[in-house]
């Protein structure tokens, strides 16, 4: 069974795209999930997203990590799944659903994408941390903050980037018993009260080019900590993003996507135990 995906990527972050809206697909296995991710077996991608029918918006996207996990919330994804819907009905306007929640996305005059990922969530349990405590201020050291865009995220602070191994770092916090869930972990430079540099962690996928939740969340915990205004231009790797914390807030994240190539693959392996 052949199977037609799509390669695209918001600000370097990268997905493989399958559409199940009107043709049935098979589930995908952890295992299939790992095949499809890997670069040099399979397609390659940071996350693995399909789309399925829904009564109550545009599109449903469900989203799985290169572990077959399955995520609550991706912002560049969002934007990506948006372009393919503008491109379908030529409308600028459309939205996204997700386990997470209804999602607006529309398009700017400038060619970029913005999608409203809902209200950042602050509350212990709303992250969730594993017992009562400050989001603000959690007990580990470095001294990070947490919130939930969708799923969770703790962010730290740091002077200089270039002076934190992230690759071993990450994966040791995204699982400390104080995340029950697991988190995302950024590592964030402030540069100005309107600009900051983030590298982050992902959640069952390590090391990402961007993360769109995890740039929304650095921004929230930036304001809340006094660093940054309610808007900034964050920096990563692969590209740059404006979010935008409203007052009511709902969290805008602003950013490009495109699409790299149109494929086949072997659906079979999708299923491979």
């Amino acid at each position: 069974m052949r199977i037609p995906f799509r390669k695209m990527h918001g600000a370097g972050n990268d997905f493989v795209i399958l559409d199940a809206r009107q043709a049935e697909l098979p589930p995908i296995t952890p295992q299939g999930a790992r095949w499809l991710a890997d670069r040099n077996f399979g397609v390659g991608a940071e996350q693995i997203i399909r789309l399925e029918p829904t009564e109550e918006a545009d599109v449903f996207m469900r989203i799985l990590n290169p572990d077959g996990s399955e995520a609550g919330a991706c912002g560049n994804a969002t934007r990506c799944v948006a372009r393919i819907i503008f491109d379908e009905t030529g409308r600028n306007h459309a939205v996204v659903q997700t386990i997470s929640g209804l999602l607006p996305v529309r398009a700017t005059a400038d060619g970029l994408i913005e999608a409203d990922m809902g209200p950042a969530r602050l509350g212990w349990a709303e992250v969730p941390l594993a017992q009562a405590m400050d989001t603000l201020h959690l007990p580990l050291v470095g001294d990070p903050a947490a919130c939930s865009m969708g799923n969770p995220h703790a962010t730290f602070f740091v002077p200089d980037l270039g002076a934190v191994d992230v690759a071993a770092r990450g994966p040791v916090l995204e699982r400390d018993a104080l995340f029950p869930d697991r988190a995302n972990i950024g590592f964030a430079q402030i540069l100005g009260p309107e600009e900051i540099r983030l590298v982050m962690w992902e959640r069952g996928a390590g090391m990402t080019m961007a993360c769109g939740s995890g740039a929304c969340a650095t921004l929230v915990n930036a304001h809340r900590r006094g660093l940054t205004g309610r808007r900034a231009r964050v920096h990563l790797p692969g590209g740059t993003l404006t979010i935008t914390w409203r007052e009511d807030g709902h969290v805008l994240m602003e950013g490009p996507a495109a699409l790299s190539f149109l494929g086949e693959l072997d659906g079979a392996r999708l299923v491979a135990a």
